[in-house]
């Protein structure tokens, strides 16, 4: 099950989540990507301390589609440095697992 991935990353709006998310999945670059709306982040940037309002995307994919996760989300994302992290999936659901596989593409 090392192959399946699970890749956080934020956004600045529920519009570029739903670009972002749009375009992953219709690249078939994502299976699912779960959009949840309004969280808060305290984080260093530039030598001060920010707080933001933010969207986060919990993408579920495979570790092969990662650089072209990344390049994807980059390419569209209205910050500088765009987070992107991703964590291998353990265990889960086979049939889940089976369909996530299935639903990607490189």
């Amino acid at each position: 099950m090392a192959e399946e991935i699970v890749v956080f990353s934020t956004c600045s709006s529920r519009d570029e989540a739903e670009r972002l998310t749009e375009a992953l999945i219709s690249e078939r670059k994502a299976a699912c990507v779960n959009i949840i709306p309004s969280l808060s982040s305290v984080y260093w940037w530039k030598g001060k301390i920010e707080r933001s309002e933010e969207v986060l995307l919990v993408i579920k994919t495979l570790k092969s589609l990662i650089e072209e996760v990344i390049t994807l989300i980059k390419a569209n994302h209205s910050y500088t440095v765009p987070e992107i992290i991703a964590v291998p999936i353990v265990a889960g659901n086979p049939d889940y697992l089976k369909w996530l596989r299935d639903e990607v593409r490189s």
